[in-house]
């Protein structure tokens, strides 16, 4: 039985705490918070959307960044392990709309209660406000943590769950990232993901508030197109947030380290094609033609969106119908299926759901969750360069990389 010290008491150190447990294992979490799981009360809007119930191959689709990487820990742990896990631990659960498990009760407490559960039932020792500083490390064996206040606790084992730099009001400062640079461990680049966009056109700002359903986003730098998908957006008072907005930050953010900004496009009308969307605005001016241009607008999009339309188009909204040009009705049709902004960059990570970047992969070996060049260090969860879309795929990952980690321990 080896002596483990688990670094983080979120969703990955719970995981990794009760797996090197369930093994035998005498196991100390350390949390610098005066709480567990201080992430876990946030996610999905204090329900947390736990997992996703998809086919494990369709979850490889939903990886962003370094999918591959994944395979051993998401077919040890996949989600309905994740389920039963909850279910045995006193949480009833349920799966929604996009295959997102929640807990019945939409309390995310109920996760991290059901931890609590699990931890104690395998003699977990936890200690809250325990601030690790450093790694203590010779002849590349790490053999126990210092702390905050200058006590020395050793180990057999060190499992750093410390999250990335999102939400940093939860205690994700980087700590794991510094620990990783200080042993000369690789850190990839760093960038908020899942996050709201800025943008540059006051017309887009003028909208906020607007919610859009079932359009199209689209980005580019230049001609080429990085990313393209169907669902809701959010106009604010900065730019765009909403579900399609955060998944595209994680596709774009790189990126937006290298330009000064990308160019955006909404298909307002996905569901008619450039010809439909015509023959539906002849009939239109057909029906209203002694009326203003702006009234059929006004049919076609919310009122809050119709000036930013009138505005794109360059047509006059208080033309006479029946005076509109045939080039007037097509850049009207342009503004629909075209719509345009400029994305000039990502919110922090304040507002960031997760990090992306983090530990190289290429320094951990991915069935174990072991550091390659130290002995008795892994790391797990968001503190790697692993990271996807939302819908209960970044906790999943935080589980199944926990778990792994936990129960690969000598």
């Amino acid at each position: 039985m080896s002596k483990v010290i688990v670094i983080g008491g979120g969703a990955a150190g719970m995981m990794a705490a009760f797996s090197a447990a369930s093994v035998g294992h005498e196991v100390i979490l350390l949390e610098k918070n005066e709480k567990l799981g201080k992430k876990i009360y946030i996610t999905g809007k204090g329900r947390c959307n736990f997992t996703n119930c998809c086919d494990t191959e369709d979850f490889f689709k939903n990886v962003v960044t370094n999918p591959k990487f994944l395979y051993s820990a998401l077919y040890t742990y996949p989600s309905d392990f994740v389920v039963d896990f909850f279910e045995s631990h006193g949480t009833a659960t349920k799966v929604e709309r996009g295959n997102r498990a929640f807990p019945v009760s939409d309390h995310a407490s109920d996760i991290t209660r059901a931890f609590s559960n699990a931890l104690k039932d395998n003699h977990v020792q936890i200690k809250l406000n325990t601030k690790v500083i450093k790694l203590i490390v010779k002849d590349n064996v790490v053999s126990g943590v210092v702390l905050e206040d200058g006590v020395n606790l050793s180990s057999d084992h060190v499992i750093v769950c410390t999250g990335g730099l999102s939400y940093k009001t939860t205690g994700s400062t980087g700590d794991g990232l510094r620990f990783a640079k200080e042993l000369d461990i690789k850190v990839s680049a760093t960038r908020p993901a899942l996050v709201p966009m800025e943008c540059q056109e006051k017309y887009i700002i003028d909208m906020q508030g607007l919610s859009l359903k079932n359009v199209e986003l689209s980005i580019y730098n230049g001609q080429k197109q990085l990313f393209k998908d169907f669902g809701e957006m959010l106009f604010t008072h900065f730019g765009v947030s909403g579900p399609l907005v955060l998944s595209a930050s994680s596709k774009v953010g790189r990126y937006l380290e290298t330009v000064d900004s990308l160019i955006a496009i909404i298909d307002l009308k996905p569901a008619l094609s450039k010809d439909m969307l015509e023959d539906r605005l002849l009939r239109e001016f057909k029906d209203n033609q002694n009326k203003k241009l702006i009234t059929v607008v006004r049919s076609l999009v919310p009122a809050s969106m119709v000036d930013a339309i009138i505005e794109v188009s360059k047509v006059d909204g208080d033309k006479q119908i029946n005076s509109v040009t045939r080039e007037e009705r097509e850049s009207i049709i342009y503004a629909l299926k075209e719509f345009p902004f400029t994305i000039t960059g990502l919110r922090d990570y304040n507002e960031a759901i997760v990090t992306q970047g983090g530990v190289a992969v290429k320094e951990i070996d991915p069935s174990t969750m072991m550091v390659k060049n130290y002995k008795g260090l892994s790391f797990a969860g968001e503190v790697i360069d692993v990271d996807a879309f939302t819908g209960g795929f970044n906790l999943q990952i935080a589980f199944s990389t926990g778990y792994l980690a936990g129960i690969s321990i000598d």
